[in-house]
């Protein structure tokens, strides 16, 4: 995140507030550390150039600037290659002659008769402390911030933890702002329930026209909650957080738990067209697609076991999406081979009874 100053002040006193703002950040349960490398008092030298002097002497200001920094900064001067590699060749002092302020007193510049002008005759050196840097972001003078949530919270806990503390104690020409993947998290983080939304439409849409009906459909729609609690129970069994690679797999669960309850539905429909009743097609489809649905679900949960065991940095994503995906999985099917046939009775009832009904109206 990033302080801003939204008014223009002094940097010291803006490095003040942002100190306070980060102790009291530190302070908060969701927090483990905040800090920042920004400080106004760094000590260094302002230069003050007699532009009036510099101009009687012939001496351009670039001219002058552009010796200061060959000498005290680096200037690349070309590029060579040797054994297949490419080297760059820098300009600068010796370190014995850039190390204090009397360096001054042995650089020339050139002016425009071509003579050479010692460089202390059209400078001073005044020690003054201040900023080594300063940021701007959208326009404002601005504090970077790296804060770290505290174990046992997620990013988003500690996001609305600054949100409250900034809103209570920054002062009202001060603000902030998110950058980077706070910025992208802060963004994206609303999406969610629209996201799972438009998932269950798009798959509730299709199923309508696959079925050609309004009704039959929510039996596949209620048995994938079956699944979702299954995901929450194993995440929080072995101490995860509901993070994006959760959620992840939450959007992958949607699409295998409704695969398998569409193979018992559909299945369970076609036994009906044969003349089945309802529920003798409801146990018949279960029967059918029982095997199909275990082979390929516990073959899906243990291609997910190698990630439960990873190390290193990727570890803890590859643990929420794995460990998620696979109770999810395993609750929906475990449950799911009983309550879909129950589900699917229940509804291709009320659809059968709705065709009858309308059937009827239309015959009188």
């Amino acid at each position: 995140m990033v302080l801003q100053d939204r008014m223009g002040g002094d940097v010291r006193d803006f490095n003040t507030i942002a100190d306070t703002f980060i102790n009291q950040l530190n302070t908060l349960p969701e927090i483990r550390s905040a800090y920042t490398s920004f400080k106004s008092n760094f000590p260094q030298y302002e230069v003050n150039i007699d532009a009036v002097k510099a101009k009687s002497l012939g001496v351009e200001i670039k001219d002058l600037m552009s010796t200061i920094r060959s000498y005290f900064a680096r200037v690349q001067a070309s590029d060579f290659n040797r054994f297949g590699r490419q080297y760059r060749v820098y300009v600068q002092s010796d370190f014995d002659f850039r190390k204090d302020p009397e360096s001054f007193n042995s650089i020339f510049v050139r002016n425009n008769k071509g003579e050479m002008v010692p460089i202390n005759t059209l400078l001073t050196l005044e020690k003054t402390v201040g900023p080594e840097t300063i940021t701007r972001y959208n326009l404002y003078n601005a504090i970077s911030v790296n804060v770290t949530p505290a174990e046992g919270y997620s990013t988003d806990d500690a996001m609305q933890a600054i949100q409250k503390l900034a809103d209570d104690k920054l002062p009202g020409n001060y603000g902030f702002e998110w950058t980077g993947m706070s910025y992208e998290e802060s963004k994206s983080g609303s999406q969610t329930i629209l996201i799972f939304a438009l998932s269950i439409l798009f798959v509730y849409f299709l199923l309508s026209a696959q079925y050609e009906s309004y009704i039959l459909p929510w039996a596949v729609l209620l048995s994938i909650p079956v699944g979702l609690v299954g995901v929450f129970s194993v995440i929080n069994l072995v101490g995860l957080q509901n993070n994006i690679y959760v959620q992840v797999g939450l959007i992958m669960l949607i699409g295998l738990l409704a695969k398998n309850a569409i193979l018992i539905v559909e299945f369970a429909v076609q036994e009906r067209k044969n003349g089945k009743s309802i529920v003798e097609a409801a146990i018949s489809g279960s029967k059918l697609r029982l095997r199909p649905i275990l082979m390929t679900s516990m073959a899906f949960v243990a291609g997910l076991v190698p990630l439960m065991w990873t190390v290193g940095p990727s570890a803890i994503g590859n643990h929420s999406i794995s460990f998620s995906a696979a109770g999810g999985m395993l609750f929906g099917v475990a449950f799911g081979i009983f309550i879909i046939p129950v589900l699917f009775v229940v509804f291709k009832g009320l659809d059968e009874k709705l065709h009858d009904k309308l059937a009827k109206e239309e015959e009188e």
